[in-house]
């Protein structure tokens, strides 16, 4: 078994920037989660429904909890369940701004403050997957090993994971290609070519995650993910209580919506308990 002494350590710059990263999608989250419905002054773009600004809102606070929960860890292999996860969220939406550029607030007629948010958007957003591709190089070329997991996912709980993997790719992947096509059918509220898309990058990276925590099998590895799922859970049920009218109850989707909120709160408190136990 590997010693403590010889694993692999998550790098300071890797830690600086899952913190910033942290600290960005926070502030992303306070215009989207509480001003869901004046998101045409105060964000990059207007939203609509506002069901869909609280629940990018809700997807962005969720993503500070994963993201300080692993710059918190010391060992890597602890903390890289975050890296894949962020960068392809981050790249996804990048090439969907870019798609759709045409519906962002760039124009005289916005004010100001509304336009240097917009700048901000884009430029964070064409930065950050570029700084953490090169750390996460400079993250794996560290010299040491990665210490055997003790505490190994139970087999249910494994499945369950992947399961939930499964179906956020193939929303995710609806959304991107066809988001008002199949991509609207499967989502129980109205959206957008850019709304669906945005929400496609989201559920892309979460499946990133799920299938990352099914490949390393370790309880331990899975505590930001698990902290992040809580924090989703409770949230996106907020939203929910929110815009009750903007949400398709009665729908298959809705209701295939509700059932992996459940499973989400689920994995998340199993995942932190099995965490806990010591290795």
């Amino acid at each position: 078994m590997t010693t403590a002494d010889s694993s692999r350590t998550l790098i300071g710059s890797m830690r600086t920037l899952l913190v910033v990263a942290g600290v960005l999608v926070g502030l992303a989250g306070i215009q989207l989660f509480l001003f869901s419905e004046r998101t045409d002054r105060f964000f990059a773009w207007t939203i609509e429904p506002p069901l869909t600004a609280a629940f990018l809102g809700a997807s962005y606070w969720s993503s500070v909890a994963f993201e300080f929960a692993a710059a918190r860890e010391r060992l890597w292999v602890n903390a890289r369940i975050a890296i894949p996860t962020v960068f392809v969220f981050t790249a996804l939406t990048l090439g969907v701004t870019i798609i759709h550029l045409d519906r962002f607030h760039l124009g005289a007629e916005f004010e100001a403050a509304t336009r240097a948010v917009t700048w901000a958007w884009i430029a964070i957003y064409a930065v950050v997957p570029v700084v953490m591709a090169v750390l996460w190089w400079v993250q794996q070329r560290q010299t040491g090993s990665d210490p055997t997991p003790v505490v190994e996912l139970p087999d249910g709980l494994r499945w369950l994971v992947g399961i939930q993997g499964l179906a956020l790719a193939v929303g995710g992947v609806a959304l991107l290609v066809a988001p008002t096509g199949s991509g609207a059918a499967l989502w129980p509220w109205d959206v957008t070519a850019l709304t669906g898309r945005a929400i496609g990058a989201w559920l892309m990276s979460l499946a990133v995650a799920a299938f990352h925590a099914v490949i390393e099998d370790g309880a331990r590895r899975l505590r930001p993910a698990a902290w992040a799922y809580i924090v989703f859970f409770l949230l996106q049920l907020w939203a929910l209580a929110r815009y009750p009218g903007d949400f398709r109850w009665d729908s298959t989707p809705g209701v295939v919506y509700i059932l992996f909120l459940a499973s989400t709160v689920a994995v998340g408190i199993s995942a932190l308990r099995l965490s806990r136990r010591p290795e």
